[in-house]
């Protein structure tokens, strides 16, 4: 018995099955985004993806057996729009090295450029792993299950906080000191759920960019990834919940307005079903789906007394403003439109190279807009003479510009829509793993382009994973078509 045990273990860890099992891993800890214990790392730097650890050990070994032609390795042309982008993103890195702006804080531009580039291949790293990883529907299953084991994980400790905040049976000094063990971040103040990442908005930002993009479209494609026929709803259901209590405005936002979109550009067969039982004029079908509506709408209506309890949410329609910058500082969007617009200064000075890459930040402060100056709390903060926080321009679009000029940004817009294309393709296949890949894919890149307007970093496996996904399996695709 001993011998057999040792011969499965062996098996269990061989090379050919190491890296599923790392892959697995990887997904099962993408909901971990500021994990405490990385070395070499400050306190200012809170992108901490727990899944980088097995994604370190992942890459390499795929590499390894490759050369030892134990797998193989494909070089998707989305790999080719991407390269331009870095190659540009290194050469106005190092025009940026040769403006070298005066330190601001203790940082200095040689010390930021590393970091941002650091945090790019990071990012890279996350998406080329989705792409190898997935080359068929039983990958696609595989990694799917593992991502829904990290969502179940995810959506645990989200209602671990919402028993502490709402019921007092757990006390919250106590609930603190267990997240701290693995975050850098001890649970949100204002009872706003958090899960496990570093706050609410970066929760709402994986949901809506990764897990009900999934979700969803098992929804309407009937396609289920799991035997048990009722838990994909069930975890929609869970995670809009969660969303909901993350009171996180661009999540909801996202996720509401990408769902919409989606049911008017997949959900002709569930529309046709739905109206189908208003023109038949039989009792039973006309009661069944006006239930539905009736149901749908006291969710919204539940939904929206729900968030109305947060001023934080009520300032959206509550206006007590003259003007469109009177109106971003009343709903707490004017430090984000101020760093923009600071941002956006450096883009001014340098249009078609940018400031390299991590500069943005030294230009920020000194093009500020002077309705900033005097009404946002937020920037009296930043510019006082004892604060030794360094700016970021809160969108990724902003970013690039100011960072990697006109140029740099066309070819990041390329390389998405190179990665919309890959995705699209999928629809050509009469298959419904490939309808339902392509739906959470189109989802996704829908969110995630929404989702860039509202944060700047390109290290979080957000924007890269289900693109990945997508990308594998369309090249795997074409590449068995040509053969």
């Amino acid at each position: 018995m001993s011998l057999y045990n040792s011969r499965m273990k062996i098996a269990f860890l061989s090379p050919e099955t190491l890296p599923r099992l790392l892959w697995g891993l990887a997904m099962l800890t993408l909901p971990v985004t500021s994990f405490r214990w990385f070395p070499g790392l400050g306190e200012s730097a809170l992108v901490r993806p727990l899944a980088l650890y097995p994604l370190a050990f992942l890459l390499p070994l795929l590499l390894v057996l490759a050369w030892r032609k134990k797998t193989s390795l494909v070089w998707a042309g989305a790999f080719t729009a991407l390269g331009a982008f870095v190659l540009f993103t290194l050469f106005s890195a190092s025009l940026g090295a040769l403006i070298n702006p005066i330190p601001l804080r203790g940082q200095t531009y040689d010390g930021r450029a590393f970091r941002a580039l650091i945090t790019l291949f990071i990012g890279i790293a996350f998406f080329i792993g989705a792409v190898w990883m997935n080359k068929g529907e039983a990958d696609l299953r595989f990694t799917v299950k593992w991502i829904f084991a990290g969502l179940c994980l995810n959506l645990a400790w989200s209602g671990l906080q919402a028993v502490t905040f709402y019921t007092g049976l757990l006390d919250k000094e106590m609930v603190t000191h267990w997240q701290l063990a693995f975050s850098m971040r001890e649970l949100v103040r204002t009872n706003r759920i958090s899960g496990l990442t570093y706050e609410p908005a970066w929760l709402a930002g994986q949901l809506a960019t990764i897990y009900i993009p999934l979700l969803f479209a098992a929804l309407l494609t009937k396609y289920r990834i799991t035997p048990v026929r009722w838990l994909e709803p069930a975890l929609l259901g869970l995670s809009t919940l969660v969303l909901l209590a993350t009171y996180s405005r661009g999540g909801l936002l996202i996720a509401v307005g990408t769902s919409a979109l989606m049911m008017l550009l997949f959900g002709r067969g569930m529309w046709a079903w739905f109206m189908r039982g208003f023109t038949e004029r039989r009792f039973t079908p006309f009661i069944f789906r006006l239930s539905i509506l009736i149901a749908i709408a006291g969710v919204i209506a539940g939904a929206f007394i729900f968030l109305s309890q947060k001023n934080y949410f009520r300032r959206l329609w509550e206006i007590n403003a003259e003007s469109l910058n009177e109106y971003i500082v009343d709903i707490n969007a004017g430090a984000r439109g101020a760093y923009s617009v600071g941002a956006m200064g450096a883009f001014s000075e340098y249009p078609l190279t940018g400031v390299g890459l991590g500069g943005s930040g030294f230009y920020i402060y000194r093009n500020l807009p002077d309705w900033s100056l005097t009404t946002v709390p937020e920037i009296a903060k930043q510019l006082n003479p004892a604060s030794r926080l360094y700016p970021n321009p809160k969108n990724l679009y902003v970013r690039l510009l100011a960072e990697t000029g006109l140029v740099g940004f066309v070819l990041f817009v390329a390389f998405q829509f190179n990665l919309l294309g890959e995705t699209l393709s999928l629809l050509n296949r009469k298959e419904d793993w490939a309808r339902f890949a392509a739906i959470a894919g189109v989802f996704a890149w829908l969110a995630v382009a929404l989702y860039n307007l509202t944060q700047d970093s390109l290290t979080t496996p957000n924007i890269w994973i289900v693109p990945g996904i997508l990308v594998g399996l369309a090249t795997h695709q074409s590449n068995k078509e040509v053969q």
